[in-house]
């Protein structure tokens, strides 16, 4: 499944561990806030504890722009909560489990092998797709770019290449 620019976000509930403990999240919860959601292949590999620690170091300004982090992996909650109780440490926001692969298949970063690739999607207030980033597996996400086309999107201007905020617009 693709998704396209503009689309509803497909909804989800889930098993998260979040500040340490396990709780559901749905994406409805965040409605009139705009969210980055990205999808990680799998809890105790080496690329994705870079991409968790980074956001979870930055979350606070992601929280200035309104906007909240979601970290998803097939992962099972068991391997989040010893994840981050060991080797990652606290991660500041939640990471999803989707043990039935059903988030990772409705959002079309789920690979045949049963992972998920990363994909890192911002959904606005109204809980549309307004931005989708899918890669492969080897290559970690920049959350500087993220931020920047957060702060582009909700500027509601025209930005032009390498636009930062506090820059002009066309």
């Amino acid at each position: 499944m693709s998704l396209l620019i503009g689309q509803a976000a497909p909804n989800f509930t889930l098993d998260a561990v979040v500040d340490g403990e396990f709780k559901e999240v749905s994406l409805e919860d965040y409605k009139g806030k705009w969210v980055i959601l990205f999808f990680y292949p799998l809890d105790f590999t080496f690329v994705c504890p870079t991409e968790i620690t980074a956001f979870s170091e930055r979350v606070k300004e992601f929280e200035a722009e309104e906007c909240v982090i979601l970290g998803c992996s097939v992962d099972s909650k068991y391997s989040h909560l010893a994840w981050t109780k060991g080797e990652l440490g606290p991660v500041n926001y939640p990471l999803l489990s989707d043990i039935t692969k059903k988030a990772s298949q409705d959002y079309g970063v789920l690979l045949d092998s049963g992972i998920a690739l990363r994909g890192l999607f911002i959904i606005d207030p109204e809980q549309k797709i307004r931005y989708v980033l899918i890669q492969d597996l080897p290559v970690g996400r920049n959350v500087d770019e993220a931020m920047r086309v957060l702060q582009a999107l909700k500027s509601g201007q025209l930005c032009p290449i390498n636009w930062k905020k506090g820059e002009k617009h066309l």
